[in-house]
């Protein structure tokens, strides 16, 4: 993430269990070769990391723990079937991409829609904010 999250929109990240998540890439600082030495290991026919002192899964519990994300309850968003994304994605984010392709949009027309979010917004707009802020949250490290 290029900035961190807004305080005008610190409840609603809370209320949705990113709040957290919005967080920890700040006070953390992420090792490029760690990572690049996970992904080596990584086996994908049986999804664990082949480690020298043996084999290691990451469960979604320990996703859990790691990042404060809530694993039961309601769902974000439920899953949606349309013939018009541009609705879909303008109930969700109060804005319309010109192209959407089956159901995907673009990550740049998300940074360029939702800039900054400035004093003078609706509580609509402020929630549509954060959606495309939790949408950046997951394209960037989760």
């Amino acid at each position: 993430m290029s900035s961190p999250p807004s305080p005008l929109i610190e409840n609603y990240l809370q209320e949705t269990g990113f709040w957290h998540v919005a967080t920890i890439g700040r006070r953390y600082k992420l090792d490029p070769k760690l990572i690049s030495t996970l992904i080596e290991r990584w086996s994908l026919e049986t999804h664990t990391f082949h480690l020298p002192c043996g084999e290691c899964t990451i469960t979604l519990e320990d996703v859990q723990l790691q990042l404060g994300l809530p694993v039961d309850g309601s769902a974000l968003t439920r899953f949606v079937q349309s013939d018009d994304w541009g609705a879909v994605c303008y109930d969700l984010l109060g804005a319309i991409l010109g192209n959407i392709y089956g159901g995907r949009i673009e990550m740049g027309w998300l940074q360029d829609t939702f800039p900054e979010l400035g004093n003078d917004l609706t509580e609509v707009e402020r929630i549509g904010y954060s959606r495309a802020y939790i949408l950046e949250m997951i394209r960037g490290y989760l």
